[in-house]
């Protein structure tokens, strides 16, 4: 008989934990194991600030997957559809060339997508901190400003220059924007023609709280800590517009700025929508034990799907964090395993152990396990959690030299060569227009006229 297939889609947090238990748990006889993913390593975003802010290099906070899987194929693409009837997904690999892959049990776990709102300008002119490569964009910009404003030809180019925005007043907006603040105050100080209070960081959000998930005590703690950096905090505030060199508030203040940094939350993989499956604001719906409804051998987790949250009694849906998506993919593991060899699946359920924000240097607010924390003690506790939450050596060992080669050396405040000529965007980062439609998808996978694709079928 032939092995069966598991097709894993997504390398994130969610996917690379499921096919890394799935190695521990299955022999090479027991299934065929793929992973789909267009980079061949597994990101770990709550550090994305710190390559942003130069305090980290871009190699430490990407855990390589052929370190992590031993024995898993990796498909260097994207997943554009999905056809279940036929147990067919579409692959367009990192040179253009689709392919179909066939799987008997689908991990299906494509993330999320920075979310965007109807607001002029956003989707061309701001960019998102979802990417390794925005991150080291952000970088190579932000120090491009300072090195365009030393040699402005007027004062109202400079200002232009030394104002930068970002929205989002949830944890990964307020860290970037505390260590690309940081990352200024530090840089502009080798510019002697420049004025340092010139440098004007914003953070605005709609919400009336900054980081609301840790509370009003700890919130205003960490929104204490920044404005006493200088960064201005706007609550109850959105972007009403934005150009090339301006950002318009929603209170009137017409910004001039040339640096907008998107993240207002995250939206669910589109493609999810090319399934035609029941969704929940646009996340799969899927049971407690993570199969999905109706659809035999899927299973779904992470960002992109409404995964019943049973610790808060199984009417809310888990929040998309990195937490939830590591523990997901274990029980998904653990009950693909079951599926396999016919035993009963398990539901998933965790109890949230908090979070922890780190605002830079020896400031930072966490509340682990309930344990509301400031301070070098939340620092240490934030660290120590994202050194653990690391899947290799190699991987804990860069970061943690990373942050003190940084400590002890400082930063030398160089442009890597990420800067191009033109601005970038959303867009450009975050491949939200290539997925086919459900016409598209049947034509490929039914090898329908003009089908493009070229069939994978299970390895025996």
């Amino acid at each position: 008989m032939s092995r069966p297939k598991i097709l894993v889609v997504g390398s994130g947090f969610a996917g690379t934990e499921c096919a890394h238990k799935l190695e521990k748990k299955l022999s090479i006889d027991d299934a065929d194991i793929r992973l789909v993913t267009p980079v061949n390593h597994q990101l770990y975003l709550p550090l994305l600030p710190h390559v942003a802010s130069g305090v980290l290099t871009p190699q430490a906070v990407a855990v390589s997957l052929r370190r992590m899987l031993k024995r898993t194929v990796l498909i260097p693409g994207g997943a554009i559809g999905i056809d279940t009837e036929t147990k067919s997904v579409v692959v367009s690999k990192i040179d253009g060339e689709e392919i179909i892959e066939r799987y008997d049990y689908l991990v299906l776990t494509p993330g999320s997508v920075t979310r965007q709102f109807d607001i002029p300008g956003v989707s061309k002119h701001a960019v998102g901190v979802k990417t390794l490569a925005e991150a080291a964009w952000i970088r190579d910009h932000v120090i491009a400003q300072l090195d365009l404003a030393a040699v402005a030809a007027t004062e109202e180019e400079r200002e232009s220059r030394l104002q930068f925005v970002v929205v989002g007043g949830g944890y990964a907006g307020t860290e970037t924007a505390a260590y690309l603040q940081r990352l200024t105050t530090g840089a502009v100080k080798r510019y002697p023609n420049l004025n340092g209070k010139l440098v004007k960081w914003h953070l605005v959000d709609i919400a009336p709280r900054l980081m609301p998930e840790l509370g009003d005590k700890l919130g205003q703690k960490a929104l204490k800590i920044l404005s006493k950096r200088g960064l201005n905090v706007s609550l109850g505030v959105s972007v009403a517009e934005c150009t090339a060199d301006t950002v318009t508030l929603t209170d009137g203040r017409k910004l001039p700025c040339h640096t907008l940094i998107w993240t207002a939350g995250v939206a669910p993989s589109p493609l999810i929508a090319t399934m035609g499956a029941p969704t929940n604001r646009g996340r799969l719906v899927v049971n407690p034990d993570l199969t999905v409804p109706s659809l035999p051998g899927v299973f779904a987790f992470g960002d992109a799907a409404a995964v019943p949250d049973l610790a808060k009694g199984g009417d809310a849906i888990c929040p998309p964090t990195a937490q939830h998506a590591m523990r997901q993919g274990w029980t998904a593991a653990a009950n693909v395993m079951a599926a396999v060899r016919g035993f009963p699946l398990k539901d998933y359920h965790h109890k949230d152990m908090g979070l922890v924000v780190d605002l830079g240097g020896v400031k930072a607010v966490s509340k682990p396990l309930g344990i509301p924390m400031s301070g070098l003690p939340a620092q240490i506790v934030a660290r120590g959690y994202h050194l653990g939450a690391l899947r290799t050596f190699s991987a804990r060992f860069r970061t943690a030299a990373g942050w003190l080669l940084n400590s002890l050396v400082g930063d030398d405040f160089v442009r890597t060569g990420f800067q191009a000529e033109r601005a970038a965007s959303l867009k450009d980062f975050e491949y939200t227009d290539v997925y086919l439609t459900r016409e598209e998808i049947l034509e490929r996978t039914r090898g329908g006229a003009g089908s493009k694709a070229d069939v994978r079928a299970p390895a025996a």
